[in-house]
């Protein structure tokens, strides 16, 4: 593959489900060279307490694939968030329900971590923890979309994040930030996707300013 802009490749890293190659091995040597690309992100005061969990196995993929689909399930029925304005969107959430439909097929699952837990700590803590963690996250997405490989970012799987940790034996104080799926993806290119223009979400000293 040639070489990517960094323009191209910031704006068309889309959110990787249907086209996701379910038929063809990612090589273990691609997902390590993309996560040391990874580990140049920033994280707070340098602490870099990240940790990556690629699983691998069928069996555990089977078995973080039903907890997902079944976290997906309970998600679309019982209105986490707005299910009325999810279905507008109706092509969004025919993507959703086939990954999850398909996620134990996914031929390599990485779920990225930090060490320390922060589920009752203030907004500061929470930030900086978080903040920690999804540079590096982005940073992998981006690597492995340069090497003609697809991801997506999902968290469904944390409604069931202790027995995924007591399956693949995370410590307790380590917090999961999310679930990728990664696989090479079919078609040849993503393009950039619509977006509204930045400046309405763009404020400048005071938020009626929008300029």
């Amino acid at each position: 593959m040639g070489d990517i802009s960094a323009e191209k490749l910031l704006t068309t890293t889309r959110s990787v489900r249907k086209r996701l190659d379910l038929t063809r091995a990612v090589p273990p040597e691609v997902i390590k060279e993309c996560l040391q690309i990874a580990i140049q992100a920033p994280s707070g005061s340098n602490l870099q307490k990240w940790h990556f969990m690629v699983v691998t196995d069928a069996d555990k993929r089977a078995q973080i694939g039903a907890w997902y689909k079944e976290s997906f399930l309970q998600y679309a029925d019982t209105g986490d968030g707005d299910i009325q304005q999810r279905r507008r969107h109706i092509r969004l959430l025919d993507s959703a329900l086939h990954l999850a439909e398909h996620m134990h097929e996914v031929p390599a699952l990485v779920i990225p971590c930090y060490e320390g837990r922060v589920e009752d700590a203030g907004q500061m803590a929470q930030a900086a923890h978080y903040g920690s963690i999804l540079p590096a996250v982005w940073s992998f997405m981006m690597a492995l979309r340069a090497r003609g490989l697809g991801s997506a970012w999902t968290t469904l799987h944390l409604r069931y994040a202790d027995e995924v940790a007591a399956l693949l034996g995370i410590p307790s104080d380590v917090t999961q930030a999310a679930l990728l799926p990664v696989a090479c993806y079919t078609g040849s290119d993503f393009l950039p996707a619509r977006r509204r223009a930045a400046r309405e979400f763009t404020y400048w000293d005071s938020w009626s300013d929008t300029r």
